[in-house]
C-alpha cells in the first residue's frame, strides 16, 4: 500500500468518526500571531506544545531552516498575508538547535543532484535566470544569527504593518526549551 493510500484510508475513518471536532476553528488566529519556523519533523507537535498553542491559535509558516532568503519570497508573502488579511498582529521567528540547515553547503546538495542526473545545462539555465543555486541551497552558520537575520529582514520590510512586533526564539527539539533571541517591545 502506498503512503497516499494509507493517508486516504486513515482520513476516511477520521472523517467518519468525526475526529476533527476538537480541531474546529476559523481562519483567524486566536492568539493573533504568525509563527515562522523550520519544517523539521521534530517540531510538528513539539513547537506548538512548547509555546502553549492550540489548533487555531496561530498561523504557522515553515521552510527549511526558517530562512528568509529574499524579502519578497513566498515566506514573507505568507507572513504579510497573515498580518494584513488574517488579523495576526505579531510575528515569532523560531529556529531550532541541531538544524539540518546549520552549516549546510549548497555544493553538497548540488553534487547529489548531479549524481542523480540533473544536468549542468539545467543548472546553468537556472543560474542564467538570476538564481545563485549554490547560495539558494545553502544553510547558515549560527542558528541565533539566522533567527536575528530573519527578524531584521521582517522588521525592515517596507510592507510590514507599522507597529508590528517581530520576536525571535530558538527551541531545543529534544526538550522543547525555548531561548529568547529577540523580544520586540
Amino acid at each position: 500500500m502506498s503512503i497516499v493510500s494509507e493517508i486516504m484510508e486513515h482520513n476516511h475513518q477520521f472523517v467518519e468518526e468525526e475526529a476533527y471536532e476538537p480541531y474546529k476553528s476559523d481562519k483567524f488566529p486566536n492568539r493573533k500571531i504568525v509563527v515562522f519556523t523550520c519544517m523539521d519533523t521534530r517540531l510538528t507537535v513539539l513547537l506548538p506544545k512548547a509555546m502553549g498553542l492550540k489548533n487555531g491559535d496561530a498561523k504557522i509558516v515553515k521552510n527549511a531552516g526558517a530562512i528568509i532568503g529574499n524579502p519578497y519570497d513566498s515566506v514573507v508573502s505568507s507572513i504579510l498575508v497573515g498580518l494584513w488579511q488574517l488579523r495576526a498582529e505579531e510575528v515569532v521567528v523560531v529556529g531550532h538547535r541541531d538544524c539540518g540547515m546549520s552549516g549546510m553547503k549548497g555544493s553538497a546538495t548540488l553534487d547529489k543532484m548531479k549524481e542523480s542526473g540533473i544536468s549542468e545545462a539545467t543548472l546553468k539555465e537556472i543560474e542564467e535566470s538570476g538564481v545563485d543555486v549554490e547560495k539558494w541551497l545553502s544553510g547558515f552558520e549560527s542558528i541565533e544569527g539566522n533567527v536575528k537575520h530573519s527578524v531584521d529582514m521582517l522588521k525592515k520590510h517596507p510592507l510590514l504593518p507599522k507597529g508590528t512586533k517581530v520576536h525571535g526564539l530558538v527551541i531545543d527539539p529534544g526538550t522543547g526549551k525555548l531561548d529568547l533571541v529577540h523580544e520586540d517591545e
